[in-house]
């Protein structure tokens, strides 16, 4: 059974997950193309890292970087490839998107890239809408942004 919690990134089996996200999309896109948040950034105020765990172990992970705007930003979401196709990418988002609307977040944004078709499908799927790239990812020929209004 999977479950879904506001964890630390600093566990071990965490941060190996986190890695596993990294190598992952460092496999895809240049480095200057990669805007995954750190250790560090992951810690900051106003940041929830959701885990998913499958028993003991850590099959996914989400964060939710709230904007102080009642918007707020997806980012480092990843479900292991052993665990794929089970519905934790599901299960992580409407996670998210529920601790979104407790804090009064009424947009949930994102950006993931041209490489990922599978994700960008998956974001359209729970209806996610393409926006013009924001922020950090204007100009970036790789960046795909979304976003989604949380009723």
């Amino acid at each position: 059974m999977v479950t879904i919690a506001v964890e630390a990134p600093r566990q071990p089996d965490v941060l190996a997950l986190l890695r596993e996200g990294d190598d992952f999309a460092l496999a895809l896109y240049p480095a200057e193309n990669y805007y995954g948040l750190d250790i560090d950034a992951l810690e900051k105020p106003g940041v929830a890292l959701l885990v998913a765990r499958d028993g003991a172990t850590v099959v996914g992970t989400a964060a939710l970087v709230d904007n102080g705007d009642a918007t707020a930003e997806l980012k480092r979401m990843f479900v292991s490839p052993t665990a794929r196709g089970l519905g934790v990418g599901s299960l992580l988002l409407g996670a998210v998107e529920d601790r979104a609307r407790d804090l009064g977040i009424r947009v949930l944004r994102l950006e993931t890239g041209l490489p990922q078709a599978a994700a960008i499908a998956f974001y359209e799927k729970h209806g996610f809408a393409h926006i013009p790239q924001f922020g950090q990812y204007v100009g970036d020929p790789t960046s795909v942004c979304m976003e989604k209004a949380l009723g």
